[in-house]
C-alpha cells in the first residue's frame, strides 16, 4: 500500500527501502516518520518485530557500505565483482563502463557513476574505484532521498553520535531483542556436506553452540543466516535467496587455522576440521563475536 520497503533479495527475509518508494507522493514523509517510530522504540527499550538488511543499519549509524554487503542484497550482482576484482578486466569478454542500468516500472536506463561515465572505460588500473561507486550507488545512491528523510526522523529522537556507539549486530538487537533460539530445532533442520551427525566436530560443534548464552548465540544466528531473526514456523522454513533453505554445515578442508565461514545467502557455515573441541568453540566464538562480515564466496 506504501510501497517503501520491499524485502532483500538475498534473504526474502530482512527489509531494504524500495527505490520505486517515489509513486507515493508522500513517501519521503513517511519514510521521515518511520525514523521518527524506531528511534522512540529504541529510545522506550520496546522492541519491534521488523529486521534490516546489514546495509540499511550501516546508513543508521552512519558507516560507509561496503562491496561486500552486496551479498545480501544481490547475491548474482556480488558474485560479478568478485570475479571483476580476482580476474583480468580481459576475462570478462566485454566492455565494461562507469554507469549501471536501473529499472523502475519494467522500464530500463543507464545512469552515470561519475560524470560521462557510461563512457568511460573500466580498467584494471581503475576497476576497484568502479566496485566502490556501483555498490555505493546500488546501496545508497538509488535510495539516498529515502534514507535521509528516514534518518532525519530517526535522528530528531537518538542523535547519530548516540547511535554510531554500536555496530550493524548490535542496532539489530536494540531494535528487535534477543531470539530464542531452540538448539534441537535447529539440529534436526540442519543439513551436512561432507559432514555426518557423528562426526566428531559436528558433536563439538552443537555441544559448543548448547554451552553459548543468549547474546553469543544470537551473533552465531546472525553470522550464518545474516540477521538474528528465527522463522516463526521453526528452522524448518529458513529462507534463502532461492527460498526455502535449511541451515548447513559443509567440511573445510583447508587450513585448520582458519576461522568458520559463512555465506548468508545459502544459510551456510564451512567449519573446518578442528583438533580439539576447545579449539572448535574458541574459533566459533572469535568469528561470531569478532568477525563482523562473516561473508565468503559459495
Amino acid at each position: 500500500m506504501y510501497a517503501l520497503f520491499k524485502t532483500s533479495p538475498g534473504d526474502r527475509v530482512t527489509y531494504i527501502p524500495n527505490p520505486a518508494s517515489h509513486c507515493n507522493p508522500n513517501h519521503l514523509s513517511y519514510f521521515k516518520f518511520v525514523g521518527r517510530v524506531i528511534a522512540k522504540a529504541i529510545y522506550d527499550n520496546k522492541l519491534l518485530e521488523c529486521y534490516f538488511s546489514r546495509s540499511f543499519y550501516k546508513h543508521i549509524l552512519g558507516k560507509l557500505v561496503k562491496y561486500i554487503d552486496m551479498e545480501s542484497e544481490d547475491y548474482a550482482f556480488y558474485q560479478g565483482l568478485v570475479f571483476l576484482l580476482e580476474h583480468d578486466i580481459s576475462e570478462l569478454g566485454y566492455e565494461l563502463t562507469f554507469s549501471t542500468e536501473v529499472e523502475e516500472f519494467g522500464v530500463t536506463e543507464v545512469r552515470d557513476l561519475k560524470p560521462n561515465g557510461r563512457n568511460l572505460t573500466v580498467t584494471r588500473e581503475n576497476k576497484h574505484e568502479y566496485v566502490n561507486l556501483v555498490c555505493q550507488m546500488k546501496m545508497t545512491g538509488a535510495i539516498r532521498k529515502q534514507i535521509d528523510s528516514f534518518l532525519e526522523g530517526f535522528y530528531d529522537i537518538i542523535p547519530k553520535r548516540l547511535i554510531s556507539i554500536f555496530n550493524e549486530q548490535e542496532l539489530e538487537l536494540l531494535i528487535s531483542g534477543l531470539p530464542t533460539i531452540d538448539i534441537d530445532d535447529l539440529k534436526s533442520n540442519t543439513e551436512y556436506h561432507k559432514y555426518q551427525l557423528n562426526s566428531l566436530q559436528v558433536q563439538w560443534f552443537w555441544r559448543a553452540l548448547r554451552s553459548f548464552d543468549q547474546a553469543e548465540r544470537a551473533n552465531f544466528l546472525q553470522f550464518v543466516t545474516g540477521t538474528s531473526k528465527v522463522p516463526l514456523q521453526g528452522f524448518a522454513t529458513l529462507e534463502g535467496m532461492n527460498g526455502p533453505q535449511k541451515f548447513q554445515i559443509h567440511r573445510d578442508d583447508r587450513s585448520t587455522d582458519r576461522l568458520p565461514v559463512a555465506h548468508t545467502c545459502f544459510n551456510q557455515l564451512d567449519l573446518p576440521a578442528y583438533e580439539t573441541y576447545d579449539k572448535l568453540r574458541h574459533m566459533m566464538l572469535l568469528a561470531f563475536n569478532e568477525c563482523t562480515e562473516g561473508f565468503g564466496l559459495a
